[in-house]
């Protein structure tokens, strides 16, 4: 099967059709190579959880696809490793990323939402990708690792470059690539000369004072990672769940009536209209079976998040958004020692996110304009999101 075929434009009516006819199917990659894609929830949580499916990519078979390709000081990163390395990056950041620290964060989340929001005025349209759901998780992320802001820049051309290029530039994924890694090397260099009290200082005194803990490019590496996933898988998780929102008016009315509710409708959601269609892709390090079909070592397996998260043996109907629904276990934010590390900062920010939203805007409904999806086989994101909106009370 082409991967063209409705994976990115209709993706949810292309899982249904595949995981009615078998788990698991073969794919041509974006870059034209094979791969195995499975589809059913049970196979994807055993598979996300399987120390058999490497990260690795010398593991890859000659001819499978490898997905993004990354230069050495940006590619030793966490969704490139396995145990003991990814165990031992992991647990750096880890403390970054705990509930409590989170806990920490709300207040300065909540007061960025309420500038952005305040920003746009009593009423009028905007974009709410380009006006709230971007500028907030880049705010709150690079607060954390300590980016100056005249440090910060277009983080969004760069990752849509990365994640869906433009067929008529072929070399903006290039591009993208060398201005990030500029990018980092001089804010490595920034942030040796200017220590602060922030993650990414943390990071580097690990580095520069216990070098055998951590590789100048696993340092750097390490900082891409955290401010590229933390910015955008975010942004799709923000964005997404305002759009499913308009597209549900009862739904969303629900919200307004009990707000206590949003905790549990993120959770929702996620499963609904998570920021990923595909988890990173894993190579078996030995010949493995996945329902049913047999896959040799080395060749290229791709693990469908939001095909799983439709699966009606696991959620009964699926395809109905129910903010009242146990979205429990879904697997929008993966699973396993693979699970998003952000996972807990992503969660906040989305709730923070809405609940100001629907506090500010008394009206919220799309504009005539149609919202663009970015054309991604792994990312599932908006390209923009116009609306019209209208406040609740008027503010000073």
């Amino acid at each position: 099967m082409d991967a063209a075929d409705d994976l990115m434009t209709r993706p949810y009516d292309a899982y249904q059709r595949l995981r009615t006819t078998s788990p698991v199917h073969r794919i041509t990659g974006t870059d034209g190579q094979p791969a195995w894609l499975v589809t059913r929830f049970d196979d994807v949580r055993a598979a996300l959880a399987d120390p058999l499916l490497s990260l690795n990519k010398t593991h890859a078979r000659e001819g499978s696809y490898r997905g993004l390709s990354l230069p050495p000081a940006l590619d030793a990163n966490l969704l490139n490793m396995d145990p003991p390395d990814h165990t031992r990056l992991r647990r750096l950041v880890g403390r970054a990323f705990t509930q409590r620290r989170v806990e920490q964060l709300r207040a300065p989340i909540r007061a960025t939402a309420d500038q952005l929001l305040h920003a746009l005025g009593e009423h009028g349209t905007t974009d709410l990708i380009a006006s709230y759901a971007a500028p907030l998780p880049i705010t709150v992320i690079c607060d954390l690792l300590g980016v100056p802001a005249s440090h910060r820049r277009d983080f969004r051309s760069w990752t849509t470059a990365l994640i869906a290029p433009d067929p008529a530039r072929p070399h903006e994924a290039k591009e993208a690539i060398a201005a990030m890694l500029g990018f980092f090397t001089e804010l490595m260099a920034h942030k040796r000369r200017e220590p602060a009290d922030d993650l990414l200082t943390d990071l580097i005194a690990v580095r520069d004072t216990e070098g055998d803990r951590l590789t100048e490019d696993e340092l750097m590496s390490l900082a891409f990672l955290i401010l590229f996933a933390g910015y955008e898988n975010t942004v799709q998780m923000i964005g997404n769940a305002i759009l499913t929102l308009l597209q549900h008016p009862d739904q969303m009315a629900l919200l307004r009536q009990d707000p206590s509710r949003i905790t549990a409708a993120v959770e929702e959601l996620a499963r609904y209209e998570g920021p990923a269609l595909l988890a990173i892709r894993r190579f078996p390090i030995r010949d493995v079976t996945i329902g049913g079909v047999h896959i040799p070592a080395g060749e290229t397996v791709l693990l469908s998040l939001s095909a799983a998260n439709r699966d009606p043996d696991r959620f009964p109907e699926p395809d109905r958004l129910d903010l009242g629904r146990d979205a429990a276990g879904h697997l929008a934010l993966g699973h396993g020692i693979h699970y998003c590390l952000g996972a807990p900062l992503a969660r906040a920010e989305t709730e923070i996110a809405l609940a100001a939203l629907l506090e500010r805007f008394e009206e919220l409904e799309p504009t005539e304009e149609e919202p663009r999806w970015r054309p991604s086989l792994r990312a599932r994101g908006l390209l923009d999101l116009p609306v019209r909106y209208r406040a609740t009370r008027p503010t000073s």
